[in-house]
């Protein structure tokens, strides 16, 4: 009995389940592998890297459905769809991130349509749809808090949680987005993402509104370290300062210096957020045994939820 990398669901003996493959469009009705090995896929992205508008550590490439080959395609214009291989130093790294999105959603953040799909060499590899496009060829305004502050790729960690406050200011309802910041970076703390500088966070303008934008570039890098042999002791906590640290943060911290003082959020909203994170617990863990990591990586994952959601008592 396979299990659908779109939905998590049974799927016989399918690889996907016909309801994850209409998620991509509800004319599909396979999805054939997409046609390059993990290796191929590193090359193609890094021969790409000049004309993609979005970057990172991680390779990544521009993809747009063929309906008529039933199979994502390489596109430099026009991809609707961001695809990320296997990486060559850090294992499982799609399937990290995939499980990542689906825990942040049950924490109620936003996340795109995303998922893993098969590749020619029997990996997987991560997709997720661009959520700064709509229509055929429509672009909605977003901006990365790395341009919003007057920082650039080269200067993205030269910050601090603190700064990120102000930006919000820029949003429609500042104090809706400030209770999602929160929600946010205490789930990255929760899960052992130390990545999140400044280019991983956006605001986004949909329907006149100016919010955050949904979630993206989540998963437990402090896994992936911890995978290849790095101590704890050697992987900061976080990418940006907190109270002028990147480690050893404090339920101190997080909470009564960031969440209030920062923040500005009352003991009762901050209570409501936390309750949010110890109902989704047992969801969480479920959820990591049923995902694609392997063993040895779910339980390095489930270890590190399990210590920190005990340094923050929750």
């Amino acid at each position: 009995m396979n299990l659908c990398p779109i939905t998590y669901e049974s799927c016989g003996d399918n690889r996907y389940a016909i309801k994850g493959i209409k998620k991509f469009s509800r004319r599909l009705t396979t999805l054939n592998d997409f046609p390059y090995s993990a290796g191929e896929q590193r090359t193609e992205a890094a021969l790409r890297a000049s004309k993609m508008s979005v970057q990172g550590i991680q390779p990544k490439l521009s993809v747009r459905l063929n309906l008529k080959q039933a199979s994502f395609e390489i596109t430099d214009k026009g991809g609707r769809y961001l695809i990320k291989p296997q990486h060559n130093t850090y294992p499982e790294l799609p399937e990290n991130e995939d499980l990542s999105m689906r825990l942040a959603e049950l924490v109620g953040i936003s996340v795109p349509l995303h998922g893993l799909i098969y590749c020619k060499d029997k990996t997987f590899s991560y997709i997720i749809k661009r959520f700064d496009r709509e229509g055929k060829s429509g672009k909605l305004a977003t901006e990365d808090f790395a341009q919003l502050s007057g920082m650039d790729r080269d200067t993205k960690y030269n910050f601090s949680m603190e700064k990120l406050v102000p930006i919000l200011d820029m949003c429609t309802f500042p104090a809706v987005e400030r209770v999602r910041l929160f929600r946010r970076c205490i789930f990255n703390f929760l899960i052992g993402n130390e990545d999140m500088h400044l280019k991983n966070f956006s605001l986004i303008t949909r329907n006149n509104k100016i919010e955050l934008s949904p979630a993206y570039d989540f998963l437990s890098t402090t896994t992936a370290f911890l995978s290849i042999g790095k101590q704890i002791d050697e992987i900061e906590e976080v990418a940006l300062s907190i109270k002028g640290k990147k480690r050893k943060l404090t339920r101190k911290i997080w909470i009564d210096y960031f969440g209030m003082d920062r923040l500005q959020l009352n003991s009762a909203v901050i209570a409501e957020e936390l309750t949010r994170f110890s109902n989704s617990f047992d969801q969480w863990y479920e959820l990591i045994k049923k995902s694609f990591l392997s063993e040895a990586t779910q339980e390095i994952y489930t270890s590190l939820i399990e210590q920190r959601r005990r340094l923050l008592k929750i």
